[in-house]
């Protein structure tokens, strides 16, 4: 380390002052407020990679078949450009977990699913976690089991909605959010009535995260989703500076050690 009160900087990457990587399916649906393809849902920087040909209908109804390789290059370019840890837009990209973090040597968290044994940790004695899908009859052991999760964990989908399943996975150009919402609500609940040992639920598809305050409300459960998982793992990959007295004079550096 350079003497008490140096004040050199340190490169190393392209882009500064965005730690975190999405990697984006390539979709025209609207992304609303929360959702994580919406920019402004961040409180800190993003970098994003549209991954071409990743549409909705291929990743969660076809299990995103053929398109490793094109992830593992979109991740490796966001890691080139700048990010220090890598994530996705789609829960159903847990099935890649194990590849994009080999390939790309940074933390990588590719679905929301990861964050239920984290959830489930904290719940008391014979409360469980419950999922609300995007997709039931596209969800499989193997998703769950790529992303540490209990195949038995209670799981429902949206499937049978109006609106919201419908029109993220046939990528619609227009979505009725209301009616979006209502699907979100009704089925979130029936998740909730389905086993009286859930104790919180945890939304898989990462464009739920805008509804998930009034699920909460309407179902009276914590309610974890995406923002909140990448929020956490952000967390670590930035961590906060307290400043004085425990911060002391330092090169000024993203990534890399001090050493």
């Amino acid at each position: 380390m350079e003497p008490n009160g140096s004040r050199i900087a340190h490169g190393g990457k392209a882009v500064f002052g965005a730690r975190l990587g999405i990697l984006m399916l390539e979709a025209q649906f609207p992304r609303i407020p929360g959702d994580m393809g919406n920019a402004r849902t961040w409180p800190f920087p993003v970098l994003y990679k549209v991954v071409s040909g990743a549409s909705p209908d291929r990743v969660v109804r076809r299990k995103a078949e053929g398109l490793l390789p094109d992830f593992l290059e979109a991740a490796a370019e966001l890691v080139r450009l700048g990010a220090d840890g890598i994530t996705t837009n789609c829960g159903f990209l847990s099935l890649y977990q194990r590849e994009i973090a080999a390939h790309v040597g940074v933390p990588v968290a590719t679905s929301s699913l990861m964050q239920v044994p984290m959830v489930q940790a904290t719940l008391p004695p014979g409360r469980k976690v419950g999922i609300l899908t995007i997709s039931a009859a596209s969800m499989t052991r193997a998703h769950l089991e790529a992303a540490g999760v209990d195949p038995a964990t209670p799981v429902m989908g949206t499937d049978a909605g109006r609106e919201f399943s419908r029109a993220i996975i046939e990528n619609e150009p227009s979505m009725d959010v209301a009616a979006a919402e209502a699907d979100i609500l009704e089925f979130g609940a029936r998740l909730a009535a389905s086993d009286p040992a859930i104790g919180a639920i945890v939304l898989e598809c990462t464009n739920m995260a805008p509804y998930a305050a009034a699920l909460r409300t309407h179902v009276g459960l914590p309610v974890f989703d995406i923002y909140s998982f990448i929020s956490w793992f952000h967390a670590g990959l930035s961590p906060r500076d307290f400043g004085h007295p425990a911060s002391a004079p330092r090169p000024w550096r993203e990534r890399g050690s001090d050493a």
